[in-house]
This record gives structure tokens, sequence and C-alpha cells, in this order.
């Protein structure tokens, strides 16, 4: 099996804006031998990662673009100029694996065309990319969109965003301190050959030196253990749950934050929470019952923008963790570059503000809204909070209680950071008693 063309046929919808890494990459791991599935995964997320750097050489490198028809070439392209550009495969084979690849998808006749082209970026890599220097694309290995958008948003950030989404971030766990604390599970882990150093921001955070299987982590299976960024830890912190409230998780998949909740606050009235895709309440389901804390929580499926699924009593916390563009995980997401669009933000945007409308109706006198987002736009974040506010008498905008990030006029803003938290957007808002 060419693991290359494995690799192509996994890019290709996402070239045709079609899917996700999450729902193509799985069915082609299946197929791979267990040897090559390291390999099948760096050529998707590295080519993927490098898609608008690498797209820029193809077209520098190929006379007229292939046809709209033969995306399954380009992706193949693209993995073979990944290979000679950042892999430590030899070149001799990363050119003839991708050439042979033309043939199994069927077209032969592309066959001479790639390995002309992949032999003249081995030749004249340095003059080629020396010729680039002025394409924003292969520059900044963004859309044009997104950088502009950030240059005109982040005037002052937008270049250290670019460049911490194309390095991979760190892998940290979160420790259930219902089982042990967090110094005993560094011993465990220390034990064990696992690097790891305290998390900056969050109490329950372990960061490893080096990423490695869950399979591996002593305790994960038993549920002593969960992988979870950092920034994504904050939301428990933030929306500081007491002994006897009622408390909404909306949006709740794949239920990290509801589970990190549940483990640090075990006397809460009630805990609900609701995600309107079967398959995506599936995955709560399951880290839930990993971590034996099913019998904690109520589980509903249904939208946060509708009330079908509320009886009716009010919650005293409400966290809702909103649908985004995702452009502040683009390092754990690469595909997010492909597959988001400029006109996405102004219809996220709306949904947005329609869920905080709708969730308020449901919170207490007195009570908590956590409103989060893994986005790095104002647009979905510091804009949102700002209008609904505006339009709601009842709501206050308080400090968010962080020292990662900058402070915003409401709420507050972190940026991907260099072996740290993710991009993510917190605003905390009070109802009037």
């Amino acid at each position: 099996m060419n693991i290359r063309v494995l690799a192509a046929r996994v890019l290709e919808p996402l070239i045709n804006h079609r899917g996700s890494l999450k729902s193509t990459l799985p069915e082609a791991l299946v197929q791979c031998p267990t040897q090559d599935r390291a390999l099948l995964r760096q050529l998707c997320y590295g080519t993927l990662r490098d898609f608008y750097r690498l797209s820029a050489i193809a077209n520098a490198l190929l006379k007229r673009p292939l046809q709209a028809q033969d995306q399954d070439l380009q992706a193949l392209l693209l993995v073979g100029l990944y290979q000679l550009r950042s892999m430590r495969i030899p070149a001799h084979a990363a050119v003839s694996e991708t050439v042979e690849g033309t043939r199994e998808l069927n077209k032969a006749w592309a066959g001479k065309l790639f390995n002309a082209v992949l032999r003249r970026y081995q030749r004249e890599q340095e003059e080629i990319e020396s010729s680039l220097a002025q394409d924003e694309q292969f520059q900044y290995n963004h859309p044009l969109w997104m950088i502009d958008k950030l240059r005109h948003n982040w005037p002052d950030h937008w270049q250290s965003i670019l460049q911490e989404n194309d390095t991979p971030g760190p892998m940290t766990l979160r420790v259930n301190e219902r089982s042990l604390t967090r110094e005993e599970a560094i011993k465990k882990l220390t034990q064990n050959q696992i690097t790891v150093t305290p998390g900056q921001h969050s109490p329950q955070a372990l960061t490893l030196a080096e990423a490695i299987d869950v399979s591996k982590l002593p305790g994960f299976s038993q549920g002593l253990l969960s992988v979870q960024d950092e920034a994504a830890q904050l939301a428990c912190i933030l929306l500081d749950a007491k002994p006897g409230q009622r408390v909404l998780d909306a949006c709740a998949a794949p239920g990290g934050k509801l589970c990190h909740l549940l483990e640090t606050q075990p006397s809460l009235c009630e805990a609900i929470a609701v995600e309107m895709e079967p398959s995506r309440l599936e995955k709560v389901r399951d880290n839930l019952e990993r971590l034996k804390l099913s019998h904690e929580c109520v589980l509903h499926l249904g939208d946060a923008s509708a009330r079908d699924w509320w009886n009716g009593t009010p919650f005293d916390r409400i966290l809702v963790d909103a649908p985004c563009s995702g452009t502040g995980v683009i390092r754990r997401n690469p595909d997010i570059k492909l597959l988001r669009r400029n006109e996405d933000i102004l219809g996220l945007a709306n949904l947005q503000l329609g869920i905080l409308d709708n969730l308020w109706q449901m919170l207490a006198p007195g009570g908590r809204l956590v409103y989060a987002t893994c986005s790095v736009f104002p647009q979905e974040n510091e804009r949102i909070v700002e209008r609904f506010v505006k339009l709601h008498a009842d709501a206050k905008s308080l400090p968010v209680p962080l020292t990662c990030g900058i402070e915003r006029p409401y709420g507050r803003q972190l940026f991907p950071a260099a072996g740290e938290h993710d991009g993510f957007y917190y605003a905390i808002l009070t109802k009037d008693a």
C-alpha cells in the first residue's frame, strides 16, 4: 500500500472544502498497516500545516494549475513536496513513491510531470523559495483573508499568532484531583520515565516534554488523567461553581470542561450537559464513563439555541463554550486553514449571540455565565459580549481574573503561546439579583 496515496485521499476532500481531518483520517488509519500509521499522520498533519506554503511552491513549479477534477493529484504533489522540504525520508524514495502514486490514482499520465517537478524542486529549492519571498501566503503560510483579518484586529500580535499556529502545541494533561494530587501525578509519571512540568495557570495542569500515546499514560484508563489544553482548563476556575448549585454546560462536547467541573466540585445539586449532535454527545458520555462520573450528570440531546430540553428550573452557573471558527487551535487542527472562510465569521457571530440570548433566560438572578470560544477573532468574542451587554440591562461583564492573555474592554483574549496554552477567549457575565 502506498502511504502517500492514502494521505492524498485523506487530504483531497479538505482541498475541496468537504469534511475535516477528524472525519477523513480515521478510516485511512484503519486501512493503513500499523507500522505506517505514524508516517500517515505526519504526512497528513504536516502537509496541512504547510498547505499554503507548499501550494505556492507547487504553483511556481507547474506551468499551469492542475484541473479541478485532479485535486487528488494536487494533494499527492503537496505530500511529495512536504517530504522533500520537511522530512528525513531519502529524496529518491520520496520522489519515486510519489510518482508511483499517480498510477495508483489511475492517472499515470501525471507520472512524468511529477518526476520532473519534484526533481526540479530538489535542484532549485533555494532559488524557487527566494522568488516567493514577497508572496504573503508563502511567507505567512495562511490564507490571505486570515492574514489580513489578524493584521487588522491585532496589529501588535498578528505575526506571533501566525507563527504559533504553525508550531505544534504541547500535550497537556489534567489531573483528576478526586483520585490524586498533582504532585502524586508528577511522581507517578516520572517513575514511568515521562517528563512533565506543572502548568502555569491551572492547578490541575501538567505539560509533557514530549507527546505520547494516551495508552502509555499510567492511570489514564482508570480516569486519573485526561488530555486537555491548559486554556480549556481555565473554564472551571472562572465558572466558580459552589456546592448545592445547578450548573449547565451548553455545547458540551467532547466533555472535558464538564468532567473537570465534576472532578473539582463533587457537591453540586445538579449538572446538566447539552449537545445537539448524537455522535458528539456519545463522546461526552464516553469521557464521563472513563472518569466514573456518569451518575453525576444528566445528558440532553438538544440545541443550545432552543429551550425544548429545559424543564424551566433556572441555573446558578452556565458555561457557554460556543461554536466558533476554531482559529485559536489551528496548531492542533491545521485543516481549519482550509475549511474556514471569511464569510463564516458573520454566521458564527449571529449563532453565538442567539445562543447567549436563549441561555440568559435560564440563568437565575445573581447567577454567573461564562462565555468561551477557541477563537482569536474579536467578532466572535469581545464584540459579541459587548453587543449582548448593551441588549440586556440585567447583564454585567466582570473582569476575568487571569494572568495569561490580554485584558479587553469585555473579557480576556488568550493567544496561542509557545510551549503553553492554545488561543482562547473568556468573558464572565452576571445577572442582577
